[in-house]
């Protein structure tokens, strides 16, 4: 997920990612962010609490 300027619009890029990505495809989909290492949804599907909780 990339910036935003406002905690709505985390909340709203976040909700978009987890019903549009994460609620959809299964845990042995590959991702490959814009930086970092590629993943999967299954390994990264633990942090979604986290990430809402923490705002980026």
């Amino acid at each position: 997920m990339g910036k935003t300027w406002s905690p709505e619009d985390f909340t709203s890029l976040v909700d978009d990612v987890q019903e549009r990505l994460f609620a959809k495809l299964p845990d042995d989909t590959w991702v490959y962010p814009g930086h970092g290492r590629d993943t999967t949804l299954g390994a990264e599907r633990p942090h979604l609490v986290e990430w809402r909780a923490r705002g980026w």
